[in-house]
């Protein structure tokens, strides 16, 4: 991807472009190339990627590493850096919307079949092969399957649509084995936009760079932990390993 820059902040190698760069690499791989990923790291991922060296190998072979979080664009523009945000949501959003998805071939792995129906009948148009990955473990029985059935299913575009990091380790899977074909993107809870499972913030909340409280709001149960406790962990990972450093 010679036509994109990468910045390395907080140990993580970010690929930076815009996002029209991002929708014509994504839609124009094909599925007559080898498998490749992107992911997109946010304040969750860089806390867990400074503490679990296994993961920083997968991030490494990635096609692309595209900041999904606003809270860390700012924090790289206090040491000189750009990193355009894209997050995982809008991803799949402009490329269900632009028109040459249409002839394409795209798989959902991870929704429900509830979900994957209602996604269908919202987006019509659009090929979609639905990937069943129940509850699984890295490299039991299910996760073979659903190794075997990604490959199979001979798709342009592949959403990896589980928790990270299996999602991830997953994309890394299909890399190493050299068996399946298309992009694969690992978006996450992206297609719940979609379906209407979630809503996103209001747009001032997230020119504001409030997503994030929008989200701990609709579900404080669930995120409380990772919103005020976990994620918070990033500005002290910025003071240790940026703060003094020379911007390169």
């Amino acid at each position: 991807m010679s036509d994109v820059q990468t910045v390395s902040f907080l140990d993580v190698s970010f690929s930076v472009a815009q996002g029209d760069v991002w929708r014509q690499k994504i839609l124009t791989h094909g599925r007559d190339r080898p498998f490749g990923y992107i992911v997109t790291p946010n304040v969750d991922h860089v806390i867990r990627l400074s503490r679990d060296a296994a993961l920083r190998p997968i991030y490494a072979a990635a096609a692309a590493r595209i900041c999904d979080s606003r809270v860390l664009q700012h924090l790289a523009r206090i040491k000189g850096y750009e990193l355009q945000v894209y997050p995982g949501s809008d991803i799949v959003r402009d490329i269900f919307n632009d028109p040459q998805a249409k002839a394409l071939r795209i798989a959902a792995c991870g929704p429900s079949a509830e979900d994957f129906a209602i996604l269908q009948a919202n987006c019509p148009d659009l090929n979609l092969i639905w990937i069943d990955a129940p509850f699984m473990k890295v490299d039991d029985e299910n996760w073979a399957r659903v190794l075997a059935d990604v490959e199979a299913a001979d798709c342009d575009i592949v959403l990896l649509c589980l928790s990270f990091p299996k999602q991830e380790i997953m994309a890394a899977h299909l890399h190493r084995r050299g068996k399946a074909v298309g992009m694969g993107l690992c978006v996450g809870a992206s297609l719940d936009f979609l379906t209407g499972r979630q809503r996103r913030a209001p747009e001032l909340m997230q020119k504001l760079s409030l997503e994030w409280l929008y989200r701990l709001g609709s579900d404080p149960a669930r995120l409380w932990k990772r919103y005020l406790l976990e994620g918070p962990k990033v500005f002290w990972l910025f003071l240790t390993r940026e703060v003094g450093r020379k911007a390169r």
